[in-house]
């Protein structure tokens, strides 16, 4: 208990802790691309520097110190950086990127290591991700589109998420995101302050809500809370399996699968599938059905029986229950703590 108490103390320091110090006005905003800031925004960018100096020390960017000069956070240097390397204590925490040859870690195709702040550089990483994935040719009507083996909105909240709530206390290490031909794995140093289980319907925690905050302000994520609910559903939508989430002893998995048949799931996805679509339609104020799932998977009607099964496994489970007694194919289920 005192050990967590210590650990949440030390990491909601960290965004206020000062990555460099001692610095002028002007060489403090040499370091950091506080144009983005001002773009995200849609603000003008202030003609004068006292303007920009300002935005930058209300938004805890910066700090005046007592002796005059100024101060860039941590927040800020993690934030907008032009270049990480410039923080010797924040350069590990730049976004790795890994794409191996198939489904091991047996051959590397690429790698790239970011080294810039995660506001300035996150639309260029996921640029540089979604290029390395496949795609197929959509036609909607008189309108040709591309649609990515992940749904884009998943792949941005996955990497916003892990971005947000990685301990900065443990040191050595970032976000590492590894790219399969049938997975991508997103890993990030800590573990949640949430109970996974309960990640569609409880309210959210961070330890380091001062980032989180600046975050989602700045439109780098979702609104609080709904993240991991445009996730799931998203997946939903191009019916694929539902992303999981593992723990380790300092470290979050994230993984997002790419198309994969039903009856080639493992039993264990499809029952945490199953589960995520009966939160999903829970905080929708709608319930699970046979029919409900079938569509989520993709099945037609003759795949009711399969569908029966993996229902009545999930109740055995305690993953869902029966909201009432009816006909098997009209009867609605809602998670367990429902």
């Amino acid at each position: 208990m005192q050990a967590q108490l210590w650990d949440k103390i030390r990491n909601n320091r960290f965004e206020e802790q000062y990555a460099k110090q001692d610095l002028s006005a002007s060489e403090a905003i040499q370091l950091l691309d506080f144009s983005v800031y001002f773009n995200i925004k849609k603000e003008p960018i202030p003609a004068e520097l006292n303007g920009i100096i300002h935005y930058l020390t209300e938004e805890d960017i910066l700090v005046k110190q007592d002796n005059g000069m100024y101060a860039i956070t941590n927040m800020g240097a993690i934030l907008f950086a032009k270049r990480l390397s410039d923080f010797p204590r924040l350069e590990r925490k730049a976004v790795r990127v890994v794409q191996y040859k198939d489904n091991s870690r047996l051959e590397m195709l690429k790698e790239k290591v970011g080294n810039k702040g995660y506001a300035i550089g996150i639309d260029g990483l996921l640029e540089f991700i979604e290029a390395l994935l496949p795609s197929k040719e959509i036609i909607d009507g008189a309108v040709r589109r591309k649609q990515s083996s992940y749904p884009s909105i998943a792949l941005r909240e996955a990497i916003a998420n892990a971005l947000i709530h990685q301990d900065f206390s443990v040191t050595g290490t970032g976000v590492v995101i590894e790219i399969f031909n049938n997975r991508i794995e997103i890993t990030n140093p800590g573990i949640p302050l949430v109970d996974v289980a309960r990640i569609i319907d409880n309210p959210p925690k961070s330890r380091n809500e001062k980032l989180a905050s600046l975050m989602r302000r700045l439109g780098m994520c979702e609104e609080l809370g709904t993240g991991w609910d445009k996730i799931v559903i998203s997946c939903e939508l191009q019916q694929l399996p539902t992303p999981n989430i593992r723990i380790y002893e300092e470290n979050t998995k994230v993984t997002l699968f790419s198309k994969k048949d039903f009856f080639d799931l493992s039993p264990d996805d499809k029952l945490w599938s199953c589960y995520m679509h009966a939160c999903i339609k829970y905080i929708q104020s709608e319930f699970l059905t046979n029919g409900s799932l079938r569509e989520r998977f993709g099945l037609e009607v003759s795949s009711s029986a399969s569908i029966s099964r993996l229902i009545k496994d999930a109740c055995e489970k305690k993953y869902i229950k029966k909201l009432e007694d009816t006909a098997p194919k009209h009867t609605k289920y809602v998670p367990i703590w429902a």
